[in-house]
């Protein structure tokens, strides 16, 4: 049982549009280890994204979450929207109680460069990854209700920018929000990280950029969700509240 409160607190993990992702491996983590947790998707992303939709991915997420005991509430929600927050917030409130962890694991990344990146483009970027990150962290912290000390927030973030412009500048402002909550949101008790896991083998990657990474990183390998969903519980545990106001890479030490 987590130690945080008598009964299990509830996490919110943005994202979770496919069983294979970082945000699925983390909401099925933090299942098992004393979160009630509820999630994001949101399928048109995926249906227009070269790996497409998943079928049945939010039944399965909701099963696997239910199958430690948990409570479970998956949400679609097309966070480009800047109603979706405060109604995604008010939804989980009313269904699981006010959120203790805030995950933000949901993106917009569709690759392009300083020279034909278009502005629609850039324009939902932001939209999904700074905007809509930055409301979400504003509707947590209106409805926390967590013991001074409990609250977590982390954040999903990247370093790769070039040929993937809108993404990286996008991630890159995100950091910067959710570095300040740090400070901002002291009072409350809230630590807030980013979290930079590097490349994640998901199945995105191509078999010849699969293969350069591993070659790239000392221990041989690729990331796995599992690896990111690890560090996160850790992060969102009483263990982890030390930690604070950080950008962590944790990448298996990728050149």
């Amino acid at each position: 049982m987590h130690a945080h409160t008598a009964t299990r607190p509830v996490a919110l993990v943005t994202g979770a549009g496919r069983t294979s992702n970082i945000a699925a491996a983390t909401a099925r983590t933090l299942a098992a280890h004393g979160w009630d947790v509820a999630f994001t998707y949101y399928r048109p992303y995926d249906a227009r994204m070269p790996w497409g939709a998943e079928e049945g991915a939010a039944r399965a997420l909701h099963a696997a979450i239910t199958e430690y005991g948990a409570r479970a509430l998956g949400v679609e929600a097309d966070l480009a929207d800047p109603q979706a927050p405060a109604r995604l917030m008010d939804t989980v409130a009313d269904r699981l109680g006010p959120a203790t962890a805030l995950v933000l694991a949901h993106c917009e990344s569709v690759d392009s460069g300083l020279l034909d990146t278009t502005p629609e483009s850039f324009d939902r970027h932001f939209a999904v990854n700074t905007r809509a990150a930055w409301l979400l962290i504003r509707e947590y912290a209106l409805r926390l209700k967590a013991p001074h000390g409990a609250g977590r927030i982390i954040a999903l973030t990247s370093d790769h920018t070039a040929h993937n412009l809108p993404y990286g500048a996008s991630k890159g402002a995100l950091d910067r929000i959710t570095l300040a909550a740090a400070t901002e949101l002291a009072h409350l008790g809230v630590s807030a990280n980013a979290l930079n896991p590097g490349p994640v083998d998901t199945g995105w990657m191509s078999a010849e950029h699969a293969r350069q990474l591993r070659s790239a990183t000392p221990l041989g390998r690729l990331g796995t969700p599992q690896d990111c969903a690890h560090l996160i519980e850790f992060l969102c545990s009483a263990r982890g509240g030390w930690v604070n106001g950080q950008l962590i890479t944790s990448n298996g030490g990728l050149a």
